[in-house]
């Protein structure tokens, strides 16, 4: 059985589409479990069911609107490339006498996440061969779970794919079932042990971060962007642990991993939505794979 499985990374997951349009466009690669993290629970509905130029549309038309409908964020464009992101006073102090818990939300995901995945794509998925898996973070229990879309229907599929996308406290924290959900990169950023367990004998494994970091992390000077950096480099920390003990259940198990990772950083701050970069990085993310592709066929 071969599995597909992309890693969270907000914006970058443009990357990640770039690669699995390689893969499954160019290589002609067919998958029977398509498991998700974040952002990588937006591509795998739409891979899963071929249409790859759709899912392309979505993250090249996406922007910060269509994300947030209480932006915790003002980016600012310095020369002509460089972003500053600074704290929406505004925003944040509302949300305190409003008394959330979050500084953003981000409902409109939600809608957005609808009217690009319908019920009928839904049941189209559902009856297919594909174990289509998504990531999320039980807060309330301190531990990971994985939604299969077989399990639900399309309401209770929709939200799940919107909770395995907010970070918090920056986007929605979701109460479902009695109990507090969060992205799922928090307890299972890159899921290869879940792949390995539905019985994955092959995975391609789409990482969005490079393999090693290339250059000294600059740390901001106020407080709100330390507090994104912070919340980064724990992740990190998760994604790592996560390949690790990936590599080694394939390796007791015999599967075969082939990782995609980054080769360049893309961006210091994944929850800025630039329709425009994000075009640019689906086709590194595409030149990327093929390149792979071609020095793997070089060395058989």
């Amino acid at each position: 059985m071969r599995a597909l499985v992309i890693s969270g990374g907000g914006s970058k997951g443009a990357f990640a589409g770039g690669v699995a349009q390689y893969l499954l466009e160019t290589n002609g690669k067919k998958y029977d479990i398509l498991i998700g993290s974040s952002t990588g629970s937006l591509l795998i509905p739409h891979l899963a069911l071929g249409k790859v130029q759709k899912i392309y549309e979505i993250y090249s038309n996406v922007n910060m609107r269509r994300i947030f409908n209480v932006s915790p964020f003002i980016v600012k464009h310095k020369n002509t490339d460089k972003e500053i992101v600074t704290i929406n006073h505004f925003s944040v102090i509302r949300q305190f006498f409003k008394k959330r818990r979050t500084f953003g939300e981000s409902e409109n995901l939600l809608i957005y996440i609808k009217e690009n995945f319908s019920i009928e794509e839904f049941n189209e998925l559902k009856e297919s061969e594909c174990d289509v898996i998504i990531t999320v973070t039980n807060l309330s229990k301190n531990e990971v779970e994985y939604k299969a879309i077989d399990e639900f229907e399309y309401e209770d599929f929709c939200e799940w794919i919107w909770i395995s996308c907010n970070y918090i406290p920056f986007m929605s924290l979701v109460t479902k079932n009695g109990f507090d959900y969060g992205d799922g990169g928090f307890s299972s950023l890159v899921p290869i042990r879940e792949a390995i367990n539905r019985g994955a004998t092959e995975i391609d494994v789409i990482i969005l971060e490079t393999e090693v970091q290339v250059k000294p992390k600059s740390i901001s000077r106020n407080p709100f962007s330390l507090m994104i950096d912070l919340f980064q480099i724990l992740l990190s920390q998760v994604e790592k642990q996560n390949i690790a003990i990936g590599k080694l259940a394939a390796k007791s198990k015999n599967v075969k991993l082939n990782l995609y990772y980054t080769p360049t950083q893309l961006t210091d701050n994944a929850l800025i939505f630039d329709k425009e970069k994000m075009k640019i990085w689906w086709q590194q993310g595409y030149d990327y794979a093929k390149n792979k592709s071609e020095i793997m066929s070089d060395n058989l």
